[in-house]
């Protein structure tokens, strides 16, 4: 069974996730969405809630599973059998930075990576922008998948 993990914090899980969930199922058999606790970012969900939205969305979709983690990506990818990790690139500094997070789990578990690139209007669209606007009052709606 080929398994892969898309790993993010998911705050909010925008169109953008949507679009490299749908361009990458059909590589694998499972897709395990790993929604991840960063001490670093100061969410406005929830790890559960985060959760539970992305399991609305997919409900009907028996190939994904969504969990929330804490800790290694790759501890993650070895717990649930992922082989491949899955990260979505906006741009060359996104790209850059996954590329170097590529290779040290590749070194630190042998798993590989699989870039997948923003589709184009959707570069923009970040979970942080997001939050921004939402803080401001901005209505949202366009930048986050429909159920």
């Amino acid at each position: 069974m080929r398994k892969g993990l898309f790993v993010g914090s998911f705050d909010p899980f925008t169109i953008g996730h949507e679009s490299v969930v749908s361009r990458v199922l059909g590589l694998f058999d499972m897709l395990v969405i790993g929604v991840g606790t960063n001490a670093a970012k100061h969410p406005s969900h929830s790890a559960e809630e985060r959760v539970l939205a992305i399991e609305r969305l997919y409900a009907n979709e028996p190939r994904i599973d969504v969990v929330p983690y804490e800790g290694l990506t790759v501890d993650l990818a070895r717990e649930c059998g992922a082989q491949y990790l899955v990260k979505g690139v906006r741009s060359v500094k996104d790209f850059e930075y996954e590329r170097e997070q590529a290779d040290l789990n590749r070194r630190l578990s042998g798993i590989e990576t699989i870039l997948i690139p923003a589709e184009p209007g959707l570069e923009s669209i970040s979970s942080s922008f997001v939050r921004e606007l939402q803080s401001l009052g901005h209505d949202v709606s366009e930048f986050l998948p429909t159920l």
